[in-house]
């Protein structure tokens, strides 16, 4: 289907050329957007092979008439307008599409949000309109509703809900708001194919459908252990000293302890069980099993030094990325939560201060208080996010540490009952828990 698409191209242009011949040579270019929306659209594309006839017409001639009989179809109904493919368009069609023009953050999430309220306004002004009978042309905007999306932009930057490239940013105009809407059009018109048409791979696995790799699992191993050394030196020898003083901290614990924890992570045994198994009260059972991951979370907070960095992590990413963030950044995403959770206030200092950059002085005077309350504001809601960033980087360190015991209990299971019992017979999990426990702890009773 792919292949028939970028074939079939170029009946678009004989099929819309055929059409001007005898139209407005001004919807060129909305007729050639028209019918390559049709060819890359795999289920017009097929119902329109479905038909074909080898007998009365080669597949070329045949595609190119059916194109233009699309179009004509469209003319007739006077459906045919560049505002309604920018109001029918999805956001994720619209966002490829503008990344493939060229355009990146934070212009792309600001033009989305200006879409949703242009097209609120522009339906209730335009097309909803009682004057508009059915089945016209959808008209063009005017500047009373450009000057509308704006308002409706500016009143709703401030929510929560809003993205924070949105938020950060000035208020805007209604010249920009038709700006990015015609460039929006532009990179429609130059970019009409689906994001996900329905024969890709990513579709297909979405549906339940499995790709069977012929790559042998030891060639993936291999691939995995190039990448990961691209990470780099640093990168791998911190996962190593991490993991290295984890196991120091384990086999420092008291034998009771570690039994506790290959129990829990290693098996998966909860407290009530473990209660049962160890003859311990479930409340005592739950007090070993904090007392022993503090330790271990203690150990990764010392490596992580959370509170040496993140101080000057925030003010530098407030003075050079508040405006246009790294999502796929673990930190800064936690960093864009947290500038949500600010009150109004705080969000329009942050806003003054690292989106538009203003001076001070001049921050103090648009929200008529004095220079030094500006200071103490400043210093209170950036210490906000500090505060917020540890708490966050917290729960990263218990969820580091579980993860570590849990692959790390589940692999020296494996290798000891690789090396004590390699039969195929499946054994149950009493049988397991007894073999691993001898070995492991091969004084305990």
């Amino acid at each position: 289907m792919e292949h028939l698409a970028s074939y079939f191209e170029e009946k678009c242009y004989w099929a819309v050329k055929n059409i001007c011949k005898f139209q407005n040579q001004e919807n060129w270019e909305e007729y050639l957007c028209f019918a390559r929306v049709i060819i890359y659209d795999p289920l017009k594309l097929a119902e329109i092979l479905s038909k074909y006839n080898s007998q009365q017409s080669n597949i070329e001639t045949y595609v190119t008439t059916a194109l233009e009989n699309s179009i004509k179809d469209e003319m007739r109904v006077k459906k045919f307008s560049k505002w309604r493919m920018l109001c029918k368009k999805s956001d994720k069609e619209l966002r490829e599409a503008l990344q493939v023009s060229g355009l990146g953050e934070p212009n792309i999430s600001q033009i989305i949000f200006a879409k949703k309220y242009f097209k609120q306004v522009y339906l209730f002004n335009k097309v909803q309109n009682p004057a508009r009978k059915n089945g016209q042309k959808w008209p063009d905007p005017d500047t009373e509703d450009f000057e509308q999306a704006a308002q409706c932009y500016n009143a709703e930057k401030v929510l929560s809900s809003a993205p924070h490239e949105v938020s950060a940013a000035n208020n805007i105009t209604a010249k920009q708001i038709q700006s990015w809407m015609e460039n929006s059009i532009a990179a429609l018109q130059n970019y009409p194919k689906s994001i996900v048409p329905q024969w890709s791979l990513d579709a297909l696995q979405t549906s339940g459908y499995e790709a069977q790799s012929d790559i042998q699992e030891e060639t993936l191993e291999l691939e995995w252990h190039d990448s990961a050394e691209e990470v780099g030196e640093s990168q791998q020898f911190l996962n190593k000293k991490t993991s290295s003083s984890l196991r120091e901290q384990l086999e420092a614990m008291k034998p009771e302890f570690q039994k506790l924890l290959l129990l829990y992570y290693g098996f998966g045994l909860n407290q009530q069980q473990l209660a049962a198994r160890l003859e311990i009260n479930q409340s005592t059972i739950s007090r070993y099993l904090k007392k022993s991951t503090i330790t271990l979370l203690e150990t990764l907070a010392g490596i992580s030094q959370s509170q040496q960095w993140v101080n000057d992590y925030v003010t530098n990413w407030l003075e050079k990325d508040y405006t246009n963030p790294s999502h796929s950044d673990l930190i800064q995403a936690a960093l864009v939560s947290a500038i949500k959770k600010l009150s109004g206030e705080e969000k329009e200092i942050f806003q003054l201060c690292y989106g538009q950059k203003l001076s001070e002085s001049k921050i103090a005077n648009q929200l008529g208080i004095k220079q030094t309350e500006l200071k103490e504001k400043l210093s209170q809601t950036q210490y906000k996010l500090q505060a917020n960033l540890l708490e966050q980087i917290n729960i990263w360190v218990k969820e580091y540490v579980e993860k570590w015991l849990s692959k790390h209990y589940k692999s020296l299971s494996k290798s000891i009952l690789k090396q004590r019992y390699n039969s195929g017979e499946k054994l149950e999990i009493e049988e397991t828990i007894n073999i691993v426990i001898d070995v492991y702890f091969p004084k305990s009773k």
